[in-house]
């Protein structure tokens, strides 16, 4: 009932481009703070970046400062992760997650948020 769902992965070449979707089922995203994460094989899954509740407060990993955006859409129930200069090393499974304590800022702590989707596959090829 209460579900993310990620978008936009695939395979791109070194330097290319790429913009992720997250978009919710069965609620609105209008409270909760939104955060981006990734898995690489036989590594942990670490924050990539967030978005506040109103979208004013954005933070980033320093892996993707400069080259990733964080924005959301309210009207379309979306939140979108504009990756560029993308590198081999970017290589992942990304995943969108809803976190609802947090009124003004966001946090990218796998523990604080509530709700997962499946991920989608971003392949850097070199």
């Amino acid at each position: 009932q209460l579900q993310l769902v990620e978008s936009g992965g695939g395979l791109v070449q070194p330097g290319g481009s790429l913009r992720l979707s997250c978009a919710a089922s069965g609620f609105t995203l209008d409270y909760y703070a939104i955060g981006w994460f990734r898995q690489a094989p036989g590594k942990e899954r670490e924050g990539v970046s967030c978005i506040s509740r109103r979208g004013n407060n954005t933070k980033y990993a320093d892996s993707v400062k400069g080259r990733f955006t964080i924005s959301r859409d309210h009207a379309k129930n979306t939140v979108y992760l504009q990756m560029n200069s993308l590198k081999p090393e970017d290589t992942a499974v990304y995943y969108c997650a809803a976190e609802s304590v947090v009124q003004t800022m966001c946090v990218m702590t796998r523990i604080w948020y509530d709700y997962w989707g499946q991920g989608t596959q971003v392949t850097v090829s070199s």
